[in-house]
């Protein structure tokens, strides 16, 4: 210890040593132990030409002082003029420039002031001894007195200007990200030394927080942009990030309204690409599956308030825009989404790409929706019940006035029941499987899907809403299941049930197989009794989707025409006509369909059905049975294709003398509301399945 420095009690050997804040937060080992070569004294290095760290006068930098002003002790000053003043702690060099019992050191080794201590305030935050439990001899013996070169690979300097010792740097001691360089008084200097020169040591290498040397390897570092230092991103773990404004799910359904409405695509084929796209599962996937399913369903009713809502017409509005209205207004009419969540992520949704203005105007049309709840609308909205019955019931139940009016008159009346058959229509369906035959049975399909096995389909098992994607389960995955409507499994297996005339040759036709779902079952169930299918699909893709789904079984693909397939007349004993229909009875799992259809696709439609069915006659042999089955309880789709085929008494059809079968004796005992037949029909709200319609058709042994 110098003479002339005013603290004698520095030296007492019972007093524990004290680090500086500053000296902990070095790179240096914190629980005492011995810090890397970049820690030895200040006397034993010498003055540092170039680096700005500098002494006073006589310390011969030509660069100038870092902190600037003449005298202004360099580092010694940024470090509170302390390391010179304790006992020393590092290499074996440093002893011999500072002894440890209090000798004196010439005087131009201290690059300090000579300011009593009490103007220099401690630093540290930790006034507690270091190490007091272990005596100084025990860190000593690890400090390396190696010559240099002798030293290990990591203690040597490995770059930068020959005869330049680098400072300690380290992030406690650069200026913080949000001052200016010069800007930062310290409480360990007077105010006059706040400025600070121009950094000459680009080019000097810097240390890392271990307090090795790094980058000396590098060349010369690049010159800093103007701005605050440690103006980026901190270093180490950052804080959490900001959650994105639109969640996957509502960004998912979003996306589903728009490739229905620019691709026409079918909601329930786009969607599970889109739930894998967006890695959705579980919940999310089922919120997805909700929102976007549900906005289609009720389409219509949205709109309409939507456009109470605005000034604007409804076909003035952009499509995008108009998609995150529905998706908005669903959300806050027919979901328990908070009202804060439903808009703000609409809007989100609209701001990214059309900007705020657009955003704004969604903003305030979805304010305007949630003043009111749906059943306020629909009685501010819907036409007296008294007066217009089905208006009133199609309004609140999301479907267009023309089809509650087809299912009225297949009920026959507009009272109770069709509320009901509408409200079953305008709700989220179950998810039904069907059991391959010979590759799984229904019981062990349900304990390996967690479902339950159907009421009346032996191959039926049900899935609660919500499953997520269906595809993913492993009996889906492995081909042993498929997903397919009780209903859809009841018909085809009531054409097997049907009673032949005649020998059972074991040769079956299905006419209009795409995209292969009965196809399968039948397969399956003619494989059993050892015959074969002939599938029949005007449509090559849809050809293809049938082959896969009955790849291994006795099933031959034809890609025909079926009114004018390439197939022997007479020769089948069993032949299914799934005409392609309205789709009216399957518009709960097909939510968008509702809305495209149109009443002037009946005819067509009902022309098409009558010449299948006619061709479907001259396949089948004398004393073989045809199952006619449409997916809609349009009257005008089933009894009145089905009676111009059969004809009148004394008056038959085009295809001649046909016995119609009771379809009712094909099915499960025990169904409720099949009516009084011959002619069977299904329907949601009593028997849980699509509206399908069968009727048995069977030529007789002579014409």
């Amino acid at each position: 210890m110098s003479e002339q420095d005013p603290r004698p009690d520095r030296d007492r050997p019972d007093r524990p040593e004290r680090r500086s804040g500053d000296d902990r937060h070095r790179g240096g080992d914190r629980t005492g132990g011995d810090r890397t070569g970049g820690d030895r004294s200040r006397g034993d290095r010498g003055p540092r030409a170039g680096s700005g760290w500098g002494g006073g006068p006589g310390s011969g930098s030509g660069s100038g002082d870092r902190r600037g002003g003449p005298g202004s002790g360099g580092s010694e000053e940024r470090r509170g003029g302390r390391d010179s003043d304790r006992p020393d702690r590092s290499r074996s060099g440093r002893d011999a420039a500072c002894p440890r019992d209090g000798g004196d050191r010439p005087r131009g080794d201290r690059q300090r002031d000579d300011r009593p201590r009490v103007d220099r305030p401690f630093r540290g935050r930790d006034d507690r001894p270091r190490d007091a439990d272990r005596p100084r001899g025990d860190r000593s013996d690890r400090r390396d007195d190696r010559p240099r070169d002798d030293r290990p690979r990591d203690d040597r300097p490995r770059g930068g200007r020959p005869g330049v010792d680098r400072p300690r740097y380290d992030r406690d001691d650069r200026p913080r990200g949000d001052r200016p360089q010069g800007d930062r008084p310290r409480p360990d200097r007077h105010r006059g030394d706040d400025r600070r020169s121009p950094r000459d040591d680009r080019g000097a290498p810097r240390r890392d927080d271990r307090g090795g040397d790094r980058g000396g390897d590098r060349g010369p570092r690049r010159e800093r942009t103007s701005g605050p230092r440690n103006s980026g991103p901190s270093r180490g773990r950052g804080g959490p990030t900001r959650p994105p404004a639109v969640d996957p799910a509502r960004q998912a359904a979003y996306e589903l309204l728009t490739a229905v409405r620019e691709r026409d695509a079918y909601a329930n084929l786009a969607l599970p690409g889109i739930l894998r796209r967006h890695r959705l599962r579980d919940r999310d996937a089922a919120l997805a599956t909700e929102l976007g399913y549900g906005t289609l369903r009720a389409q219509g009713l949205l709109d309409a308030i939507i456009d109470t809502c605005t000034d604007r017409p409804l076909a003035k509005i952009e499509h995008a825009l108009l998609d995150a209205l529905r998706l908005g207004a669903y959300q806050l009419l027919r979901t328990r989404v908070p009202d804060h969540a439903a808009v703000t992520t609409c809007v989100e949704l609209v701001r990214s790409d059309h900007g705020s203005q657009s955003a704004g105007f969604v903003n305030a049309v979805l304010r305007r929706i949630g003043e009111h709840t749906e059943a306020e609308w629909l009685d501010r909205l819907a036409p007296d019940p008294a007066e217009d019955p089905v208006g009133d019931a199609a309004l609140r139940h999301a479907h267009p006035r023309w089809i509650a009016q087809a299912f009225a008159d297949a009920l026959g009346g507009t009272g109770e029941e069709l509320t009901a058959a509408l409200a079953a229509d305008d709700t989220r369906p179950r998810v039904h499987l069907l059991a391959r035959p010979g590759e799984i049975t229904a019981e062990e399909l349900a304990l390996a899907t967690g479902g339950e096995q159907a009421p009346y389909s032996p191959y039926g098992v049900h899935l609660e809403p919500g499953s997520g994607d269906v595809g993913e389960l492993d009996a889906v995955a492995e081909g042993l299941a498929i997903v397919q409507d009780e209903g859809s499994q009841l018909v085809a297996a009531a054409l097997a049930r049907a009673e032949l005339l005649g020998e059972d040759t074991g040769r079956w036709l299905d006419l209009c197989a795409g995209p292969g779902g009965k196809a399968s079952l039948l397969g399956g169930l003619v494989a059993a009794r050892g015959g074969t299918l002939d599938a029949v699909e005007s449509s090559e893709h849809r050809a293809d989707l049938v082959r896969r789904s009955v790849a291994e079984l006795p099933v031959t693909v034809h890609v025909a025409d079926g009114r004018e397939a390439p197939l022997p007349d007479g020769g089948y004993d069993r032949v299914l006509v799934d005409a392609p229909c309205t789709g009216l009875g399957a518009l709960r799992r097909r939510p968008e369909a509702r809305w495209r259809r149109r009443p002037e696709d009946i005819a067509t439609l009902t022309r098409l059905q009558r010449e299948l069915l006619t061709a479907a006659l001259r396949h089948v042999r004398p004393g073989g049975v045809v199952a006619y089955v449409t997916c809609s309880p349009h009257v005008s789709e089933t009894l009145g294709v089905v009676g111009r085929i059969v004809g009148r008494e004394g008056r038959p059809g085009p295809a001649g003398v046909v016995e119609q079968l009771d379809a009712r004796a094909c099915l499960p005992g025990g169904m409720p509301g099949l009516g009084d037949g011959p002619t069977v029909q299904l329907w949601p709200h009593v028997h849980g399945t699509d509206a399908m319609f069968l009727a048995l058709l069977r030529r007789p042994l002579t014409d």
